[in-house]
């Protein structure tokens, strides 16, 4: 359809909308959060601290990022993403410009905060807000282009930082990075609008004067939907595989090495995780047009399950593949389905503060991950802290499978 519109001339500008956000997305994802790992051994060893101090600036950033949800989600329901998201740039430009000039721990955890706040108001909750905003019947379709195109910031922007920082050094590689951030701020200003009334059209592309495209939406608060049970059962079950997809991307590396497997292979499977995210938001995603949500998402979770047990249970490289193969592929693909179903149970009029609530408490679940795992870790050993996760989201399957029970109750 999107091809065909484009052929026309007849482009809804809600595909160019999502078009340049999705564009923008690789950029900020990729500089504000994945670059981060590239930076953190140059770092400590430029201020002589050790490398934890340094990891613990990712964490800062994340709080930070939790804490301003809720503020970003208010904002995008009143006043769109338009003006949010320039200064989301803006701002973002300006703190990696800081972070280029830091001297002391103290100095960048402060510079930490900013890049977290700025990252809650430029990455995928707001970018959800647009898609909830201006699409309800291809509102799926629509998820699975822009966290499709968000997938490859890794690939881009991990390997683009590491050559920077060999070939000119981390303040002057934050400098470039902080160059093309700011190329993000004319589209976010020129091309972002907040909704498709003020172009007198209707989500999807339909005139106004032709009537609705489908039956209503629902229209939920934010204090209605935190006095429902599940809306804290949806919290519960993303923030379980949040947890154990942190964990798991902290800790898969060391847990290989200490099955005796060599570093090249397991850093090589660690790699996997973002393409095979990828893979499922291509062929996994559009199973949500067909079959309902939460069960799709309870398949999801699934993949996760059966890729730890595996992973756990076998000594054999292979089980190292099947893992990372059904695990990266399941929890890159729960990022559509927790934004399809926040607008499905709640509608899009509140999407965003409820949405940022939400992200709040998933954003302290793996804020927490490295952390509670690294103790789970000492305590019980890999295997354990393996076993711990499988767990975790057995937790998040039953809580699905409660609001998918309810949901078909009430209809």
């Amino acid at each position: 359809m999107l091809l065909k519109q484009l052929w026309s001339g007849r482009l809804y500008y809600g595909w160019v909308i999502l078009l340049t956000v999705s564009v923008t997305e690789v950029i900020s994802w990729g500089i504000l959060y994945y670059a981060y790992s590239v930076f953190i051994l140059p770092i400590t060893t430029d201020l002589g601290v050790d490398q934890l101090t340094g990891a613990t600036g990712y964490s800062v950033a994340l709080l930070a990022n939790g804490l301003a949800a809720p503020l970003v989600g208010w904002w995008l329901d009143r006043y769109g993403s338009r003006s949010l998201m320039t200064v989301g740039s803006l701002a973002g430009c300006g703190f990696v410009v800081l972070w280029s000039q830091i001297t002391s721990p103290f100095q960048l955890y402060l510079v930490m905060v900013g890049v977290g706040v700025a990252s809650a108001a430029v990455l995928y909750e707001p970018a959800f807000a647009i898609v909830a905003t201006w699409f309800r019947r291809e509102r799926g379709r629509a998820l699975q282009i822009l966290t499709f195109f968000g997938a490859w910031a890794s690939f881009i922007f991990i390997p683009l930082a590491g050559w920077l920082v060999d070939q000119i050094g981390w303040r002057s590689a934050l400098l470039v990075l902080a160059a093309i951030l700011a190329l993000t701020i004319p589209p976010h200003a020129l091309v972002l609008r907040r909704r498709p009334s003020d172009l007198g059209l209707a989500p999807d592309g339909m005139s106004q004067a032709t009537g609705p495209t489908t039956l209503p939406e629902p229209s939920v608060r934010l204090g209605g939907a935190i006095r429902e049970l599940r809306f804290w059962l949806l919290s519960i079950a993303f923030a379980m595989s949040g947890f154990a997809t942190v964990a798991m991307t902290v800790h898969l590396i060391p847990y290989l090495l200490n099955r005796d497997e060599d570093l090249v292979f397991a850093a090589s499977i660690a790699g996997l995780h973002g393409f095979m995210s990828l893979l499922g938001r291509l062929f996994l995603g559009p199973l949500g047009e067909r079959w309902p949500r939460w069960l799709v998402t309870v398949g999801l979770f699934g993949m996760q399950i059966v890729g730890l047990a595996v992973l756990v249970c076998s000594p054999h490289t292979v089980a190292a593949l099947i893992y990372i193969a059904l695990f990266g592929a399941g929890a890159g693909t729960q990022t559509i389905m927790r934004a399809a179903l926040i607008a499905e149970e709640y509608g899009s009029s509140n999407y965003g503060v409820i949405s940022g609530v939400q992200n709040s408490i998933l954003t302290t679940a793996r804020t927490i991950a490295p952390i509670v795992a690294g103790l789970l870790v000492g305590l019980i050993g890999y295997s354990g802290m393996v076993w711990s996760l499988i767990g975790l989201l057995t937790i998040g399957v039953i809580a699905l499978v409660v609001v998918g029970k309810r949901n078909v109750m009430r209809v």
